[in-house]
């Protein structure tokens, strides 16, 4: 199994030298103990509870799997034990308000140390993490009386929380859900129906599960206009705060899965179960859409952990294997045969991997420090600030969890090329990267799902391509601030080529879908793919910047880490961006190419 080592100094070099941390953090309200000392304690801290603890139990985790018996969940040796860590280190209210327990950090701040966590074990990650979109969603939407309830045990790590949208007839499609609210006489409501692929929705880490139901109430009007949302423990929570008697929330089964096999993914039935209403009645999907973008912007962080984790597995092996000569000659003439790193196809395929962990954990950052502005909003209690940021970071969560999660499949299924075939086999644990890698594209949204956000609501429908035009002005004007300047200029040059194209091909798309409404559909992977690259490779542009920058004015004290990224950077512009031109070609076809094939010749005879 691949040994963890957190990536902290690149992580530094984001912070601090390409998005400016520090600044960012004096900027917010809640940012003024997030000074450069305590953040580096504090990750520092979170580095090594991931690599001595998460990491060893990653392998034995997949090996081991969930136990499911009488609707009771155990999870893998030594998993409790790490969680009764994590909750003792304060892990879970980092980002949280100090009022419910936590320590009013930044949310930024949180994603990092989840990105480790992820990183070094990501199916234990996901039992806490499922936790902090069930909380963001009770902080915005619930009563104060709800939130003093449920916050401080959620914070505290002490309960878990889970979303419970779909079930078995509907998938994505939640406008046919039908669980059913039944309204009491004391407030309260009866929950019944039977929920689907919920993530950490049993096990025994805590002694109290919180789930986030989607359901109707008994007048409300059909489709996703009629859905209202709940509080639903799986224990009843006394007067005192206490656990009290079973909820009936039953547990009937966990799924054999692919991957993440140490996160028990469950069906739960709610059978008259006790529950309490969040947010306005029929107003339940826009209140789930806090939890839904924050399980986006999390599932995104998979794409960079597993790119990162195959990368470190890879690199280690390739530079210990050796197998033939280089075809330049021979690298290490004193050895039987040169390593793996020196040849030119291993290098690409470690490159790539490199360019994807590294450029989508930038891509990351930057997305953070909006969320950071979000968050500001909703405990400045200012609306229009909250949704201002809001509406910026929605243009950006389609990329991050639609791009980056296919990204990091890929960097997976590199690594186990790496290996050869001692990649597919269980003990190297490269194969379980790629395993536990694959659900990534799938939940919280499938690509597709996320490209159709992207093309159709962000770009088309709510912004009319304003989004795109205002993202791709920060670009050009990247690229006019370094088009004079020798050691960026091709960088500069293609980004403003990009740039360009961009809003070309986003206007060309609106138009089309004036008289072919499938185009939104036909076009929208390639769409969302073509604005994943460019993304990135602004990105990587920056990091280029500020190396460059760094060893001009020869004050780098690491001048190899600064020469690595320009290399990198190149790497990406010669080849990984060009896969954008193919995206950019298809996307203009008009649908009719999918749709010639008559629905009754798909047929196997």
């Amino acid at each position: 199994m691949p040994a963890y080592k957190a990536p902290l100094r690149d992580m530094r070099f984001l912070m601090n030298e390409v998005f400016d941390y520090p600044a960012h953090y004096a900027g917010l309200s809640n940012g003024k103990d997030a000074d450069p000392e305590t953040c580096d304690a504090i990750l520092g801290e979170a580095a090594k509870f991931c690599e001595e603890v998460l990491a060893p139990l990653n392998l034995s985790g997949d090996q081991e799997g969930c136990h499911f018996e009488n609707g009771k969940v155990t999870t893998p040796k030594g998993f409790k034990e790490a969680y009764e860590q994590f909750v003792q280190g304060g892990w879970q209210g980092l980002s949280h308000p100090t009022e419910f327990g936590g320590q009013g950090m930044p949310m930024s701040l949180g994603l990092l140390k989840s990105e480790m966590m992820g990183t070094a074990n990501w199916s234990f990650t996901m039992y806490p993490g499922l936790s902090l979109g069930a909380m963001n969603t009770v902080m915005q939407h619930a009563s104060e009386e709800l939130k003093a309830i449920y916050m401080p045990p959620l914070t505290e790590g002490r309960w878990t929380g889970t979303m419970c949208l779909t079930e078995p007839q509907c998938g994505t499609d939640l406008g046919q859900v039908k669980t059913k609210a039944e309204p009491q006489l004391d407030g309260s409501y009866k929950i019944t129906g039977t929920k689907i692929f919920i993530s950490a929705g049993e096990h025994d880490l805590t002694e109290n599960i919180i789930h986030i139901v989607l359901a109707r109430l008994p007048d409300a009007p059909p489709g996703t206009k009629g859905i209202s949302l709940f509080i639903v423990p799986k224990m009843n929570v006394n007067a005192d705060g206490s656990v009290g008697e079973h909820n009936n929330v039953v547990c009937s089964a966990i799924e054999h899965k692919m991957g993440i096999k140490a996160s028990a993914t469950a069906v739960i039935n709610f059978e008259q179960s006790t529950g309490y209403m969040i947010a306005k009645p029929n107003k339940g999907l826009e209140a789930m859409f806090t939890f839904m973008n924050t399980a986006r912007i999390g599932t995104a962080v998979q794409g960079i952990c597993h790119a990162e984790a195959s990368f470190q597995g890879a690199l280690a092996y390739a530079k210990d294997r050796r197998s033939m000569r280089a075809l330049r000659g021979k690298q290490e003439p004193d050895k039987v045969a040169d390593a793996l790193i020196h040849h030119a196809d291993v290098r690409r395929m470690l490159l790539t991997q490199k360019c994807f962990a590294e450029g989508g954990r930038a891509m990351i950052y930057f997305a953070a420090q909006l969320a950071d502005h979000m968050t500001n909003g909703i405990i400045e209690n200012d609306q229009a600030k909250y949704h201002e940021w809001d509406d910026k970071l929605g243009f950006f969560t389609p990329i991050l969890k639609g791009f980056l999660t296919e990204m990091g499949l890929e960097a997976a299924n590199q690594g186990i090329q790496v290996f050869g075939g001692h990649g597919y086999i269980k003990e190297h644990g490269m194969e379980q990267i790629a395993r536990d890698a694959r659900i990534s594209t799938l939940y919280e949204g499938t690509t597709g799902i996320q490209a159709l956000d992207l093309l159709g609501r962000k770009v088309l429908l709510q912004t009319r391509g304003k989004a795109v035009r205002e993202f791709t002005g920060q670009i050009a004007k990247f690229a006019v601030d370094n088009l004079r300047d020798a050691r960026l200029r091709n960088f500069a040059t293609t980004l403003a080529k990009y740039a360009a194209e961009w809003n070309v091909l986003t206007m060309r798309v609106m138009l089309m879908a004036r008289k072919d409404r499938e185009v939104v559909s036909s076009a929208s992977h390639h769409f969302l793919m073509y604005s994943g690259y460019v993304t990135m490779a602004y990105f990587w542009a920056l990091q280029a910047a500020v190396a460059s920058d760094k060893l001009s004015k020869g004050g780098a004290e690491e001048p190899a880490f600064y020469k690595a990224k320009i290399a990198t950077a190149k790497f990406y512009f010669d080849h990984i961006l060009p896969r954008a031109k193919g995206h950019a070609q298809s996307m203009t076809k008009p649908s009719k190419s999918m749709l010639r094939l008559p629905v009754e010749s798909f047929v196997f005879e």
